[in-house]
C-alpha cells in the first residue's frame, strides 16, 4: 500500500513513518515544508529504507501535490502537516489560517482531483485521512463531561479554531463531492523526537539546564496524554480499517493536571540524574501568569477506536513518561541543535486580550 504522509518531518508524522516504512510491504512517502519544527533528524533511522522517500515541498502547492499523487501511486493520503502550537498561534495566528485551513483545502482540491481519475478498484480503495485534534471541543469542567465523536465543536483559540475549520471543510469534501474521508481527533501527545516548545520537553530539558520550570497560573488545567507511538499505530489503524465518512477519538486514558506532569517529570530525573547537593528538581517549578484562553481540561472517549477498530493503547502515562525522559536524556544529538540554535525555552503566548 502507497502512503503519502503529510508533515511526516514533524513529532507525530515522524512517528507515523517510521511505524509505516516496518512493514515492507508498505511505501511512504513522507512530504513535508520543513518549517521551525519540521526535523529530518527524526527520521534517521529509516532514511535510507527501500520504502521511504522525503519530499521537501508546501501543501499549498496544489500542483506538486497532484504530481506527487500521480507519480507514487497513492492509495491513502495521511495528512498531519499543521501548525500546532497554542501560543505561537497567539503570537502569529496567519500561519495557522494559511497551513491548517487554506492548506487542507488545496489538499483536500488535489485528492478530489486525484481521486476521481482512478481506476475503480484504486478508487475504492483511496483514502484522505485527516488527522486533528481534541482542542477542536473546547473545553470541560474539571469534574464532569468527557469528549466523545459527536461533542460539539467550541474551539478557543486561532490554533484550535483552525483546526476545527479544516475539519469541516474535510467532512464537506466527503458530504459535497464524495471524497472517502476518514479523521481522527487526538489528545495531547508526548514521545521521543518532541519539538521542545511544548511541556514535557520543554521540562526536561529546562530541568538539564538548571532552568526554571514554568507552570501556567496554578497548574490545574487537566489534560489526557497520549504516548506518540500508540498514536501512530491508531492512525494506521484509521486510515486502512476506518470507515469512510467516520471520525475517532484517539486518547490514552492518562488525565493529569500540569503541575501532576511536571512533577512527575522532576521526580524521574530526580531518579535518573540527580542535581547536586541533594536538590531537588521541583524546586525549580516556577509559576507563571495563565495564557489567555487557556482551556481547563480535556478528556477523550476512546471507546469506539476500542470497538470497532481493535486499538488500544499500549503504554500507561508513568511506562511512556519513563521511556521519554530516557530517551531525552540519551538523545542530545538531536535535541542539542535545536536548543542552541532554533528555540532555546523562551515563553510564547503572552499576548492578552485586544493586543492581536
Amino acid at each position: 500500500m502507497n502512503f503519502l504522509v503529510t508533515g511526516g518531518a514533524g513529532f507525530i508524522g515522524s512517528a507515523v513513518c517510521r511505524h509505516l516504512c516496518a512493514n515492507p510491504a508498505h511505501r511512504v512517502t513522507n512530504l513535508d515544508k520543513l518549517t521551525y519544527a519540521g526535523n529530518l533528524a527524526s527520521l534517521r533511522s529509516i532514511e535510507n529504507a527501500h520504502n521511504y522517500r522525503f519530499e521537501h515541498a508546501d501543501i499549498c502547492d496544489d500542483r506538486t501535490i497532484l504530481e506527487v499523487l500521480h507519480r507514487d501511486d497513492i492509495d491513502i493520503v495521511m495528512h498531519l502537516a499543521a501548525e500546532s502550537h497554542v501560543d505561537r498561534s497567539i503570537d502569529g495566528p496567519g500561519a495557522f489560517i494559511e497551513t491548517n485551513i487554506v492548506g487542507t483545502y488545496r489538499m483536500l482540491n488535489s485528492a478530489l482531483d486525484y481521486w476521481r481519475g482512478l481506476p475503480e478498484a484504486k478508487k475504492d480503495q483511496f483514502r484522505f485521512h485527516h488527522v486533528s485534534t481534541d482542542e477542536v471541543f473546547g473545553d470541560l469542567p474539571f469534574n464532569s463531561g468527557i469528549f466523545t465523536e459527536q461533542t460539539p465543536y467550541a474551539p478557543s483559540s486561532p490554533y484550535s479554531a483552525s483546526k476545527a475549520a479544516s475539519d469541516h471543510l474535510v467532512r464537506a469534501w466527503h458530504d459535497t463531492y464524495g471524497l472517502p474521508v476518514v479523521l481522527s481527533n487526538c489528545s495531547n501527545n508526548y514521545g521521543p523526537f518532541h519539538f521542545p516548545e511544548k511541556l514535557i520537553p520543554l521540562v526536561i530539558l529546562n530541568a538539564l539546564d538548571e532552568k526554571p520550570l514554568p507552570v501556567y497560573g496554578a497548574g490545574a488545567n487537566v489534560r489526557d496524554w497520549l504516548f506518540v507511538e500508540d498514536h501512530a499505530r491508531a492512525l494506521a489503524v484509521v486510515a486502512t480499517r476506518g470507515a469512510v465518512g467516520e471520525s475517532y477519538n484517539v486518547g490514552g486514558a492518562s488525565e493529569r493536571t500540569n503541575l501532576a506532569v511536571v512533577e512527575a517529570i522532576c521526580d524521574s530525573l530526580d531518579n535518573k540524574r540527580p542535581r547536586s547537593a541533594g536538590r531537588r528538581y521541583r524546586d525549580l517549578i516556577t509559576f507563571v501568569t495563565d495564557r489567555p484562553g487557556h482551556d481547563r481540561r480535556y478528556a477523550i472517549d476512546a471507546s469506539k477506536i476500542e470497538r470497532d477498530l481493535g486499538w488500544k493503547p499500549r503504554e500507561s502515562f508513568e511506562s511512556g513518561l519513563a521511556r521519554t525522559v530516557d530517551w531525552y536524556l540519551q538523545n542530545e544529538w538531536w535535541w542539542g541543535p535545536i536548543r542552541r540554535e532554533r528555540y532555546a525555552g523562551e515563553r510564547l503566548g503572552e499576548a492578552r486580550k485586544g493586543a492581536a
